[in-house]
């Protein structure tokens, strides 16, 4: 289900810390592996090596390549990726790929960023032709995350984002 986007508050990876009397901080709260955050070309290639790399940094994560997971995370960087490259392509303009890991709530977000702000997901799902060769993967992203949507990236252009359920990993490497 489509659902509006979240502040930044909300955004995994965001731990609290602990403050002195004085201010200070203490300690962290909540320990977060740190974010994958990385550009590619807006190529079939791109989207490819996107979802490679989303691949290897869930396993950096404890979450085999073969895991309920990380095939879900793949799946749903797969999609964007190919649709910021199919629709929000921009020439000269790479997309970008942003994990984050977030423990305590036990979801992975993924977000995608291009540079066509006019090209955003639909409100509602498509609804697809049984025949048609495209068309499913949104749909396959509403069945695997926890909520997605999309919100505008200033300048220019959008990012597109889901939060992936993830079972507890075999621990970060």
């Amino acid at each position: 289900m489509l659902t509006e986007t979240t502040v930044p508050a909300d955004e995994p990876g965001r731990g609290a810390a602990l403050l002195t009397s004085e201010g200070d901080a203490l300690t962290d709260v909540q320990s977060e592996p740190p974010p994958l955050a990385a550009q590619f070309a807006s190529s079939p290639r791109g989207a490819r090596q996107a979802r490679q790399l989303a691949v290897r940094h869930m396993e950096e994560w404890g979450y085999p390549t073969a895991s309920d997971a990380s095939c879900a995370v793949a799946l749903v960087v797969a999609e964007f990726a190919a649709n910021a490259v199919r629709h929000g392509r921009v020439p000269g303009r790479d997309f970008g790929l942003r994990l984050a890991l977030d423990v305590a709530a036990g979801l992975v977000r993924v977000e995608v960023a291009d540079a066509a702000s006019a090209n955003r997901p639909p409100a509602t799902l498509p609804p697809s032709a049984p025949e048609g060769e495209s068309g499913r993967g949104l749909l396959l992203v509403d069945a695997l995350a926890a909520r997605w949507g999309s919100a505008p990236r200033h300048p220019l252009g959008k990012t597109v984002w889901a939060e992936v359920p993830v079972a507890p990993s075999t621990g970060v490497r």
